[in-house]
């Protein structure tokens, strides 16, 4: 049974490709949250996106290795109680969070 997890994506003033995540990430809906995030990317090849977890309430591992492969052209935005596990696996080391 997969999880309730929902995307909407839009577009940063600065102009970036935002994919905003709404519910819980974790193993039953990870590839969903990887699809969405390579979809969000082939809007702008060229350019970051930011990637809005403050709405996610959940993020298990599976959710967290969806990110690393777009550590080079994503920024986050995360809540408090996230940025902590951002930096535990150390996603803050290689891109962008903010809270």
């Amino acid at each position: 049974m997969s999880t309730d997890l929902t995307f909407t994506t839009g577009r940063h003033p600065d102009g970036a490709v935002v994919l905003a995540a709404r519910g819980e990430i974790d193993m039953s809906n990870a590839a969903a949250f990887a699809a969405a995030l390579n979809e969000a990317y082939e809007q702008d090849r060229n350019g970051t996106m930011v990637v809005d977890l403050t709405a996610v309430e959940y993020l298990d591992s599976a959710g967290l290795s969806a990110l690393f492969p777009h550590v080079d052209h994503v920024r986050l935005i995360v809540t408090p109680l996230l940025a902590p596990v951002l930096t535990v696996v150390g996603l803050s080391d290689l891109t962008t969070v903010a809270g």
